[in-house]
C-alpha cells in the first residue's frame, strides 16, 4: 500500500567544522511556534539557546569573559576562575576553563539544579555550596563566599557576570545579531528573561544602534528586585535577582512582564504539549509572557529567547510532586493555568 506523505527532503547542507568546542557556541536556530499561542495571528519564533554546546545562552558570555581576560592578561593558563552561579553560567565557565587549562570554583546555593552541579563537576569544576542565606539573600551569601575565595590566593580571577560588560557584549555581537540577520531585521517584539540583564542589555543596545523599531520586553520573576521589584521567595533558577546586579542598575526596556514560579511551570508544560519542546524554567515564563500579550501582538512578529532546556528541570518543573510541595499547586491546577484542560 502506497501512502503519500508531506515529509520534506533531507537537508543536505554541509555541516560546519569547528576548530574546538567553544567555536560551536552561537548560531543557534530559530524555530517557528505554530501552536503555543491561542491566536494564530501572531508570528512567533523561539531562539533555542539550549543548542549551544554547554546547553544554554550562558555559554556566550562565559566564553567571551574568559577569552577577553586571557587576551588582556588578567588571566593566565593555570589560574583559577571563581564565580557565583545558579547553574548555567557555571557550566559555561567550566567548559571554557577546561579548554583553556584553567581551574574553576563555582559557588552555588541550594536552589541550584542538582544536574547542573553534576555537570560542572564532570567538567572539572569544584563546587562550593553556600547553604545559609545572608539576610535572607542567597546571592549575597554566594558573593561573600566568592570574596573569601579570591582573598585566599593571588592567582584567582572573578569574571563577575553581574557587572562585566563583556556579558552583554557577547549577546550584542551574537544572540541578537543572529536573530536580526535571520529575520532581516523584521522583529516587532523581543522577549528576554532577566537575571543579570546581560542578555536584555546586549539585545537592546544592538537594536538601538541598528535603528530597529523592535520593542524589547524584559521578563522578570515575581520576588525579584530588578526594575524596582520587591525581594521575595523564588524557586525557579535562572531568572530574577535577590539583589540588584551592577549591570541592571539604571536599565530600562520597552516593556516588563513579571511571572510567578507557577506561571513558568505552566509555560514549560504547555510548550511540550503544543510544540514538543522541553523548555527550561525561565523559558516557560518567557513564553507565558508572550501569551499574556497576544492580543496586542496580533499581526506582529515576536521572538522569545529560550535560555536553556527543560531536560535539566525534570526533577523540579516537570515533577508534579515537586510542584505540589514547593509551589502548592496540583497537576490539575498547573494544567488549567497552562490551558491544557
Amino acid at each position: 500500500m502506497n501512502i503519500e506523505t508531506n515529509i520534506a527532503p533531507a537537508h543536505t547542507s554541509v555541516p560546519r567544522v569547528a576548530d574546538n568546542l567553544l567555536d560551536l557556541i552561537g548560531q543557534t536556530p530559530l524555530v517557528r511556534l505554530h501552536h503555543y499561542l491561542d491566536k494564530a495571528s501572531v508570528n512567533l519564533f523561539a531562539k533555542l539557546e539550549a543548542l549551544n554546546p554547554g546547553g544554554s545562552a550562558k555559554d556566550r558570555p562565559a566564553r567571551h569573559m574568559i577569552e577577553r581576560a586571557l587576551a588582556d592578561g588578567r588571566l593566565s593558563p593555570g589560574d583559577t576562575v571563581v564565580e557565583s552561579s545558579s547553574g548555567n553560567m557555571g557550566i559555561g565557565l567550566a567548559q571554557a576553563c577546561a579548554l583553556h587549562h584553567l581551574k574553576f570554583i563555582c559557588v552555588v546555593d541550594p536552589n541550584a539544579q542538582a544536574q547542573n552541579i553534576d555537570i560542572i563537576r564532570a567538567l572539572g569544576g569544584q563546587i562550593e555550596l553556600v547553604d545559609q542565606a545572608l539576610d535572607g539573600d542567597f546571592l549575597a551569601a554566594r558573593l561573600e563566599r566568592v570574596s573569601v575565595l579570591l582573598e585566599e590566593s593571588a592567582d584567582r580571577f572573578w569574571p563577575n557576570q553581574y557587572a562585566n560588560l563583556d556579558n552583554p557584549a557577547s549577546h550584542e555581537t551574537g544572540t541578537v545579531a543572529e536573530i536580526d540577520a535571520a529575520l532581516s531585521g523584521q522583529v516587532d517584539y523581543l522577549f528576554v528573561a532577566c537575571s543579570s540583564t546581560g542578555t536584555a542589555r546586549g539585545c537592546r543596545d544592538f537594536l538601538r544602534a541598528k535603528g530597529r523599531r523592535t520593542k524589547v520586553v524584559a521578563v522578570d520573576a515575581e520576588g525579584s528586585t530588578l526594575f524596582d521589584g520587591t525581594a521575595g521567595p523564588r524557586k525557579i533558577s535562572g531568572m530574577g535577582a535577590g539583589r540588584l546586579p551592577e549591570l541592571a542598575q539604571g536599565q530600562s526596556f520597552d516593556g516588563l512582564v513579571r511571572v510567578s514560579d507557577l506561571t513558568c511551570v505552566a509555560g514549560c508544560r504547555r510548550a511540550v504539549k503544543h510544540e514538543g519542546i522541553l523548555v527550561g524554567g525561565s523559558g516557560g515564563g518567557v513564553l507565558e509572557a508572550v501569551r499574556s500579550m497576544q492580543d496586542e501582538l496580533s499581526g506582529k512578529t515576536a521572538v522569545a529567547i529560550l535560555h536553556d532546556s527543560g531536560s535539566r528541570y525534570l526533577s523540579t518543573v516537570f515533577d508534579d510532586d515537586w510542584v505540589a510541595r514547593e509551589l502548592g499547586a496540583s497537576g490539575d491546577e498547573v494544567r488549567a493555568l497552562a490551558g491544557l484542560q
